[in-house]
């Protein structure tokens, strides 16, 4: 098995608070309604909070059905998650698992900029590329975007 990580940041105008809200703490009540890529986030397991397992599906059509994430980390109050994605589709055949830590950083203007640090970890000798991974980067950079828009729309949702 190797190990591969990849890191990212997006920078966006909502505040880290608001941010985290939508896309951590209260994904399984409002994320559906800010994109129209996510049919539905459920807790499946524990109370939302670490140790939880949550599993994010999406809509027909959408190129996988659905994932399942396992928490291990949730500080609301420095705005940082770390989670495994454990199952789902979207592994295939090449990967055994992927774990993410986000985290929301205050930006001087009032929003935040979000950051992203991916690890693979692949199945046998399978080696991942940044290029393997571009389209994932892709749907992440769109869910924050959206997240952003309907948050701007809608000030009171995440407040």
């Amino acid at each position: 098995m190797g190990v591969f990580k990849f890191f990212h940041e997006i920078q966006t105008k909502v505040s880290p608070h608001r941010l985290f809200k939508i896309l951590v703490t209260e994904s399984s009540k409002v994320l559906h309604k800010a994109t129209p890529t996510i049919k539905s986030v459920e807790i499946i397991e524990g109370d939302g909070g670490v140790g939880s397992i949550l599993v994010t599906t999406f809509p027909e059509g959408a190129p996988f059905k659905s994932v399942k994430h396992r928490i291990n980390v949730l500080d609301p109050v420095n705005y940082v998650c770390n989670y495994t994605l454990i199952e789902g589709d979207v592994l295939g055949d090449k990967l055994e698992s992927i774990v993410y830590e986000v985290k929301f950083e205050h930006t001087e203007d009032g929003g935040c900029v979000v950051k992203d640090t991916s690890e693979y970890h692949t199945k046998g000798d399978f080696e991942l590329k940044e290029d393997d991974i571009k389209a994932g980067k892709e749907q992440a950079r769109a869910l924050y975007k959206a997240c952003e828009e309907y948050l701007t729309a809608n000030p009171h949702v995440c407040a």
